[in-house]
């Protein structure tokens, strides 16, 4: 049993989990899983494709014929992060194939490393697969490697990320993602429902909708109506909300179109949760990011929403220490979030990125101000959370069972998605619980950042 802190980097996904025993004989491949969500996406298609192909999946270096580690290239941390992953897994293995984010810079990688097989870029899948077949020829068995029913998961069983688009047309002056993964590039509506409603039969009990940049899903192809299901990020959650599975909308830009989905909210048909990036609250930082600046329109649209639906849980993500960033900017920040009282906030400090345009601003901010500044902030946002789980003690709410072992239950409730939120621990009488299971509970107990509560049967 653990409790959820804040994270430095609030980006990333769950850690990949691999099963699965290959059969004797059978070529392994092994997989490093890094960064975001829509990466973890990328590697369940990857090994996917490979299981079709007779290959098994290893969860340690030692039992793979090679290793594919699926690199992120956000910030410098997690490029840092991505070449020591490579570094371990050549000592540990020696055959390394690269793909992801960092791909789109093979010259930088091979720089570090050039011992690695092949590199390749983000949703490169065939490529990918062309190095593995360089590297460890497959050798199926006809009469036992058919096409899994499923796809090959790196989450629990009991909620999967759903992707429904690539890409972003944004130029954000902080971010290099467009450059990486290109512009926005929607899934038909019917493909997204075809993968949801598989995924819910599977035993799926909770969607986590997942894009570079969810409100404009479908821009692209014009909202295209396909088969029954039209391209729009409002029809395709009332459509994934018939499937009966919790449906958990993250990376979603504050469009005024967004309005639209809080009505879905409040009649149950998607959980009333919005991931929302705002980034940061003073109009001047918001146009040296080159975003949307209208900070108080945004206060009056959390208002509206929060009208609509009250019980709407709200997280973002902020950046302290953007270049040129004042006291007097940040500490509108402060005073904006006072008055916003978000549910979930993760927070970063500023880095450069190579190849970002944020790079060349002036005035840029000391680490030790950066660092002061995401004290202070997390300070805050920690006292709001503190004061709004408080309010729920004593309320019956439903959780979802991620997670069992011999001190509690670890369940999540509508508020929180994996990894970035928080959690709700049931310790007593737990024992006839399963992971997947929705229970109702009643809570007993705040913290920080997670609650307790009892099982009400």
């Amino acid at each position: 049993m653990s409790t959820n802190p804040p994270n430095l980097r609030p980006d990333l996904a769950p850690q990949a989990k691999i099963s699965n025993p290959a059969r004797p004989g059978q070529p392994t491949i092994g997989m490093v899983s890094l960064g975001c969500p829509k990466a973890l996406v990328d590697s369940e298609r990857i090994l996917t494709r490979l299981r079709a192909e007779g290959y098994g999946v290893s969860p340690d270096y030692a039992g793979a014929d090679a290793v594919i580690v699926n690199t992120c290239g956000f910030l410098d941390s997690a490029k840092a992060e991505s070449l020591d992953a490579i570094g371990e897994a050549l000592t540990e293995n020696g055959k390394v194939i690269v793909t992801g984010c960092l791909g789109a810079e093979p010259d930088y990688i091979r720089e570090h490393h050039p011992k690695i097989l092949a590199v390749t870029g983000p949703h490169q899948y065939e490529q990918v697969l062309d190095a593995v077949h360089g590297a460890v020829p497959p050798s199926p068995d006809p009469f036992i490697d058919l096409l899994p029913a499923q796809q090959v998961s790196l989450t629990p069983r009991h909620y999967s990320y759903l992707k429904i688009s690539e890409g972003c047309n944004h130029k954000c002056k902080f971010c290099i993602i467009p450059d990486m993964r290109g512009r926005l590039q929607s899934r038909p509506a019917h493909a997204v429902m075809r993968e949801a409603e598989r995924l819910v039969d599977n035993g799926v009990k909770e969607l986590l909708v997942i894009s570079q940049d969810t409100s404009a899903y479908g821009v692209d192809i014009k909202h295209a109506e396909d088969r029954g299901h039209r391209a729009h990020i409002t029809d395709l959650a009332r459509d994934l909300g018939s499937l009966g599975a919790w449906v958990r909308l993250h990376y979603v830009y504050p469009y005024p179109h967004v309005r639209k989905l809080i009505p879905l909210m409040a009649e149950g048909l998607v959980l009333p949760y919005l991931d929302i990036p705002f980034q940061h609250a003073h109009p001047d930082v918001l146009r040296r990011m080159a975003r949307p600046a209208a900070a108080s329109k945004t206060l009056d649209e959390i208002a509206a929403w929060r009208d609509t639906c009250p019980d709407i849980t709200l997280r973002s993500t902020f950046i302290v220490g953007y270049p040129g960033e004042t006291e007097a900017e940040f500490q509108t920040l402060l005073d904006w979030l006072d008055e916003a009282q978000l549910d979930r906030v993760g927070c970063f400090q500023y880095e450069n990125v190579e190849g970002a345009r944020s790079n060349a601003l002036p005035d840029h901010v000391a680490p030790e101000v950066k660092q002061d500044r995401w004290d202070r902030f997390m300070e805050k946002a920690q006292a709001i959370s503190e004061a709004k789980l408080a309010a729920k003690v004593g309320k019956r709410i439903d959780v979802i069972v991620d997670e069992i072992d011999a001190d509690a239950a670890t369940c999540r409730t509508k508020a929180d998605a994996p990894e970035i939120d928080g959690n709700l621990f049931i310790d007593e009488d737990f024992q006839n619980l399963k992971v997947g299971d929705i229970v109702t509970v009643e809570v007993e107990e705040a913290g920080e950042y997670d609650l307790w509560g009892r099982q009400i049967t």
